[in-house]
């Protein structure tokens, strides 16, 4: 007699974070490379890393927002440079330690994202978009105006941050700190998603009328998603700031906001995974750039002035190329790549 042997999945293990053995062996092996960066890269690859990091944190925050909730917001920078000023001036004029500027830093950033969301409980589509963008020209306006307080063109200079007395004054030290704020975003985000509240947030982007029929409080998660996303965001700032040592109003422009938008585009919105690639991505494309346009500029020295040019159309290309190609971004083609390579060499 012969007896089949099905492997039984349950409810649980289809909702787990990482639900096959292949994720949790990938996922360590990934994490044992990050914890030994700094160990064998450089100091300018350890700071690349780290603007990464911050990236992915901002990018996952937007995310929420836009990917799940359907809000598309184009004052992402503005958020994150609330975060920023609100850091630096609380540790380097009010003595506030790391610990204590860091959460407060991104609790006004959600206060802020909490005003700011109240707009969406009537307005959608173009409409939020014109706010948001509002939003984001006042907050330049306060950065380079409100001089006794962000000291405009100046910047801030922020002092060196210490943890539990630790001092974080080396972009390796700095690093770690950062990977564990990622790490714990990219958990809560997804697990957010997998929650009661990340599937009403979905259930709002895909057809809000129908989720107020259901019972879903629009009002209530719009303003969440707004609030969420904002402490978010304000925490990659202050993060940033620490990170760099000194902070300007350009570092929070109109521009940031674009690209915080390509990140989750190019990565693939609605997706946790797709954030990080994306943000990693558009970080190193401008890396990559330079990489490639040293050697031409050198041999070819009337093309040096145009590298600037050919930067800012790179980005429009990749996101235009996605946009029309590739609507579910990087994430789309590694699940493409996975489905294909799954049931190898039985592709039928």
């Amino acid at each position: 007699m012969t007896v089949t042997r099905f492997c039984v999945r349950t409810y649980e293990q289809d909702l787990g974070v990482f639900p096959s053995l292949a994720a949790r062996i990938s996922l360590i092996i990934f994490g044992l490379f990050l914890l030994g960066l700094p160990v064998f890269a450089g100091k300018y690859i350890v700071f690349v890393a780290c603007v990464c990091g911050v990236s992915v944190i901002g990018a996952l925050g937007l995310n929420i927002l836009t990917g799940y909730t359907g809000l598309i917001s184009l004052g992402h920078a503005a958020f994150m440079g609330i975060g920023a000023y609100t850091a630096a001036i609380l540790s380097s004029k009010a003595g506030f330690p790391f610990e204590a500027a860091l959460p407060l830093a991104a609790l006004m950033a959600a206060a802020c994202g909490a005003v700011v969301g109240i707009p969406t409980l009537r307005l959608k589509g173009l409409y939020l978009v014109v706010t948001t963008l509002a939003f984001q020209f006042i907050v330049e306006h306060i950065i380079y105006h409100w001089e006794s307080l962000t000291l405009s063109d100046r910047g801030i200079t922020l002092p060196s941050p210490a943890l539990l007395g630790y001092k974080l004054d080396t972009y390796e030290s700095f690093y770690y700190v950062i990977l564990v704020f990622v790490v714990a975003v990219a958990m809560f985000t997804k697990n957010l998603a997998m929650s009661r509240t990340g599937r009403a947030l979905v259930a709002v982007r895909d057809r809000d009328i129908a989720a107020e029929i259901i019972g879903i409080h629009l009002a209530k998660y719009k303003i969440l998603a707004f609030v969420v996303s904002s402490f978010v965001a304000g925490l990659a700032g202050a993060l940033y700031a620490y990170l760099v040592g000194i902070i300007g109003p350009d570092h929070f422009t109109f521009n940031q906001s674009i690209l915080y938008i390509a990140m989750i585009i190019v990565g693939g919105m609605g997706t946790v995974l797709g954030s990080i690639i994306g943000a990693i991505f558009m970080v190193l494309l401008p890396e990559v750039i330079s990489a490639v346009s040293g050697p031409l500029a050198s041999a070819y020295p009337a093309f040096s002035p145009r590298i600037g040019a050919i930067a800012v159309v790179a980005y429009g290309l990749v996101i235009i190329l996605f946009l029309l190609f590739e609507p579910d971004g990087l994430f789309g083609i590694w699940i493409r790549i996975k489905r294909y390579w799954k049931p190898w060499p039985f592709t039928y």
